[in-house]
């Protein structure tokens, strides 16, 4: 299944916050590119993050960012070589 680059824009956003500390959350900017803005504001949209501007992950959102990192991480480790 392809992934709509509107859903690769939120990605993005999602891997920008430090799972490691919820008391570190990002802002968006008004002069970042038009897709990021419209990208954490479907975050917002979605009960992802708790400001329309970045802010803070929800619940949801942490549960979403870590299963995304964790997606991630995978995908980024070599492939085990064939025999």
């Amino acid at each position: 299944m392809p992934i709509p680059e509107i859903i690769n824009a939120e990605i993005r956003v999602l891997t920008l916050f430090n799972l490691d500390s919820a008391m570190e959350g990002i802002k968006v900017h008004q002069s970042a590119d038009a897709d990021t803005l419209a990208a954490i504001k479907r975050l917002y949209d979605k009960g992802l993050v708790t400001q329309a501007d970045g802010g803070y992950l929800t619940d949801l959102g942490i549960h979403c960012a870590e299963h995304l990192h964790t997606a991630l991480r995978i995908l980024n480790t070599a492939a085990p070589q064939s025999a």
